[in-house]
């Protein structure tokens, strides 16, 4: 029987093996159900992908990378720097490929694991980490007639790459994260776009740009100067915590660079007027560019400011009753974020992980839930950020995990979250979310679980407080071994 099996080989799958490697932990598995590790950056290959946070802090503490192209490297780059981190920690081993996890449930004192792929099989394992990520299930919006669309359709998470886009008409449904990357690229390679927006984002400087041979050589040469600016970064990122989290100051002052970001790149007022959002700054992801604006404004894109409605024999339909055509669809509408990947096969002591969330995620820091022993999830329930890097998030709770494990063997194998903490630290997400712009701004954004209205994805803190708070866990989140029900056959000496 495994001491511990992980789901998934992502930044957080990758994190936990390093993690338990270092504590001494090596009766370990890493399960994924691709062909290769990376998670989101195997999956999503659009063209333009990219890190929206610097890339010397977007990688583990323990492996800086002096070869970053650039302040904010691209997803092959990031995807690349994964392949060269589980080799180094020599993960490799520790890996199954084309391994899907079709079940786990849990069995008295361990976990029972169906798996698929080439090899099925049924694996035991003392304790279970989902790192399966937030976004990876692309989601397909309900569009009256989709089907009936005669070109090719794809979301930007599963790119097709044998569809050729020069000098075709391109039509772009969302305006988020991907499609801000994505839009400036399809007008470099000569595409004409259509752009549905459903809602305007807030948009401020990007200001990437290329490291020249000489300050990669720097950067290889110096260590201290990495772990500097790495530091550095680290504290940009903290401090923009207040314009995200609703600080009237700060807010009003990120507010007003992305205006004058805005204003300096859109001329004209009427477009100008479209691409002004009307919810509070920090609501949504704040985005981050220098090039979309000028491919909005130029000739080969036009702006649909409302959602994509219906399909209508091949042509698309606005909600405002615009038709327009296009040769090929490109869906750049996020993904199912309000479950965990597995979460309707993944079965605890009474209910599957899917009934427990049914009203949105709920944990004990984050990273443990109630009526589900010996599981731990990472970037699961208000673990994201939408100020500084998630990377962070998943190396501290892959610390909190393998102290658990500790407190595990010190009880005798078995851990069980207490229902009222993990109630207590709703409550107190609740409240700290309560007056954020994620709940109160004004938006639809996929931070909260439109079945509750709760905030379900987001940490509504800095990562040093989320640090602190899980470092100040001491077990009292576990229930006391005087108080574990007790097997009557065990009882009656039965085996």
């Amino acid at each position: 029987m495994l001491d511990v099996a992980i789901v998934g080989a992502g930044f957080a799958g990758l994190g936990m093996g390093m993690a338990l490697q270092a504590a001494g932990r090596r009766d370990f598995t890493i399960l994924e159900r691709a062909e290769t590790i990376g998670g989101t950056w195997r999956d999503n290959t659009y063209p333009g992908v990219a890190c929206d946070v610097p890339s010397h802090l977007y990688g583990f503490a323990q492996h800086p990378n002096p070869s970053w192209s650039g302040v904010y490297a691209t997803g092959a780059e990031i995807q690349s720097y994964l392949g060269e981190v589980a080799v180094r920690e020599g993960l490799e081993a520790r890996l199954r490929l084309r391994t899907p996890l079709l079940a786990a449930t849990w069995a008295e004192d361990r976990w029972r694991l169906e798996t698929g792929g080439p090899d099925p099989a049924i694996t035991e394992a003392r304790s279970l980490v989902l790192a399966c990520g937030r976004l990876t299930e692309p989601r397909i919006p309900e569009v009256r007639g989709l089907e009936s669309f005669a070109g090719p359709i794809f979301h930007t998470g599963r790119w097709d790459h044998s569809v050729s886009l020069r000098g075709t008409r391109v039509a772009v449904v969302g305006t988020g994260a991907s499609a801000v990357q994505l839009v400036p690229e399809l007008v470099r390679r000569g595409a004409q776009v259509t752009l549905f927006q459903r809602t305007p984002a807030w948009i401020v400087p990007r200001e990437g740009r290329t490291y020249t041979d000489a300050e990669r050589d720097r950067f290889a040469q110096h260590p201290s100067v990495l772990s500097a600016i790495r530091e550095d970064l680290y504290l940009e990122g903290e401090a923009r915590f207040a314009s995200r989290s609703g600080d009237a100051v700060a807010a009003a002052e990120a507010q007003q660079t992305a205006l004058t970001h805005l204003h300096a790149q859109i001329t004209d007022p009427a477009l100008r007027s479209a691409l002004t959002p009307g919810y509070a700054f920090g609501c949504k992801r704040v985005l981050l560019s220098d090039d979309f604006y000028p491919a909005v404004a130029s000739d080969a894109v036009t702006l649909e400011p409302t959602a994509l409605a219906a399909v209508d024999d091949g042509t698309l339909v606005a909600a405002s009753g615009a038709r327009r055509e296009a040769d090929v669809l490109v869906l750049a509408t996020g993904f199912a974020s309000s479950q965990q990947p597995y979460a309707d096969t993944v079965r605890g002591e009474s209910e599957t992980l899917a009934q427990h969330w049914s009203a949105g995620m709920t944990s004990f820091a984050s990273t443990v839930v109630s009526g589900f022993p010996n599981l731990f999830v990472l970037n699961g329930p208000n673990a994201s950020l939408g100020h500084n890097s998630a990377v962070l998030m998943a190396e501290a709770q892959a610390e909190y995990v393998v102290r658990a494990l500790d407190e595990r063997d010190r009880r005798g194998g078995v851990l069980r979250v207490r229902p009222e903490a993990e109630k207590a630290y709703t409550a107190r997400i609740d409240e700290a979310a309560a007056s954020t712009p994620w709940v109160a701004g004004g938006c639809d954004n996929w931070y909260v679980d439109e079945r509750s209205g709760r905030l379900t994805l987001l940490w509504p803190g800095t990562v040093a407080a989320f640090r602190t708070l899980l470092t100040e866990c001491r077990g009292d989140e576990f229930v006391a071994a005087t108080e574990e029900p007790r097997d009557p056959s065990r009882a009656r000496g039965e085996s």
